[in-house]
């Protein structure tokens, strides 16, 4: 891989625009459980997790198989396999980016997120200007297989609750538990290492 596809790739990564708009086409997805009413995400800690099999659809994969659904559905592509994208950590309480709550203040700044405690957790929901630009961005083709992943990682866990999604996930990536806190989580190298961080999020 050359060095201009890696800049390109880093930059990317690094770019929150991107990050903000796959949040908030997640969000909608999960906006649509609610039958009689939207319904927001639970905590920033289960919206990682949600995100994180969002962002790596070879995992994706590997929950779909755990939950006898076809892995098919994922619809990995061959350079997926393979991601650079490793910004996602070994962390106390599963996978994690220490951007989450610096992008979710971004969205909130710009009306289009809503946020609201509920006990100690923090609930994640869009406005009605936030669910027309998700649904605007999932019509274009840059966003497309998110908005299709989103929609399946929505159906497939979902309904399960910060806990037990983060114990589903230790169990379909069994070598994140073999990790040290603080290294990186890669679909291609899971071992690099990055910072380090404490604590649970809400």
């Amino acid at each position: 891989m050359s060095l201009s596809v890696l800049k390109a790739a880093a930059d990317a990564e690094n770019a929150d625009g991107l990050h903000l708009a796959r949040l908030l086409v997640l969000l909608r997805s999960a906006d649509k459980r609610g039958k009689s009413a939207p319904k927001p995400v639970e905590g920033i800690t289960k919206l990682a997790k949600l995100d994180f099999l969002l962002r790596y659809p070879v995992y994706l994969e590997r929950a779909l198989v755990a939950l006898n659904k076809s892995p098919a559905d994922a619809a990995v592509l061959p350079r997926e396999r393979t991601t650079v994208e490793t910004k996602m950590i070994r962390f106390r309480y599963g996978p994690w980016d220490g951007r989450y709550r610096r992008w979710l203040s971004l969205l909130s700044s710009r009306g289009l997120i809503t946020l609201s405690l509920s006990g100690r957790k923090i609930e994640i929901g869009l406005t009605e200007r936030g669910r027309t630009l998700a649904d605007e961005l999932a019509t274009r083709p840059a966003f497309e297989d998110f908005a299709k992943r989103g929609a399946l990682v929505i159906r497939a866990v979902g309904a399960m609750s910060a806990t037990k999604l983060k114990d589903f996930v230790y169990e379909i990536v069994p070598e994140i538990t073999g990790m040290k806190w603080g290294a990186e989580i890669g679909a291609s190298n899971p071992e690099a290492e990055t910072f380090a961080t404490s604590g649970e999020p809400q």
